[in-house]
């Protein structure tokens, strides 16, 4: 295999893995903004519409270049119980900490335009990470990194 179809594929992998993260992002702010409190409920939503335009613009990328989107499960396993407002927060904080990290695969694998909106990606989630976690990380979606192998809550069957 050439040089040049390696970088595409490597792409189309970080492509599609950053897809998985925003169907999992969807799903996980589905139930942040039923557990969240009232006073965070319009963040949750903010937060809501923009995994679901990352998604979407996702899919006309992996489209473009040649591959078949990947599905959203059904459902996906989250990282722990969330129960309440206080869980519901620490939910978002994680699920914005693993998609930065995917985001930060995308910047490593792509070129040009792409890694320009990989890394606005990344950028964004680290400060959504930080505003509902209340703490910050030196470089963001690395750390999240030696944790998972995936980045994303799991499906469940």
């Amino acid at each position: 295999m050439n040089e040049a179809r390696e970088a595409e594929d490597g792409e189309l992998r970080a492509l599609q893995a950053a897809l998985a993260a925003e169907h999992a992002a969807v799903y996980g702010y589905g139930v942040v903004g039923g557990r969240v409190g009232k006073e965070r409920r319009t963040e949750a939503r903010t937060a809501y519409d923009a995994h679901r335009a990352r998604r979407d613009a996702l899919v006309r990328a992996v489209r473009d270049t040649g591959g078949a989107p990947v599905a959203a499960a059904a459902g996906y396993a989250l990282p722990f119980p969330v129960p309440d407002a206080a869980a519901a927060v620490r939910l978002a904080a994680e699920l914005e900490g693993r998609v930065a990290g995917v985001y930060a695969d995308l910047v490593r694998a792509s070129t040009g335009e792409r890694r320009r909106g990989a890394a606005e990606a990344m950028r964004e989630a680290a400060v959504r990470a930080v505003r509902w976690s209340g703490k910050s990380v030196a470089f963001p979606g690395l750390a999240e990194r030696g944790g998972t192998a995936s980045g994303t809550p799991a499906p469940s069957a």
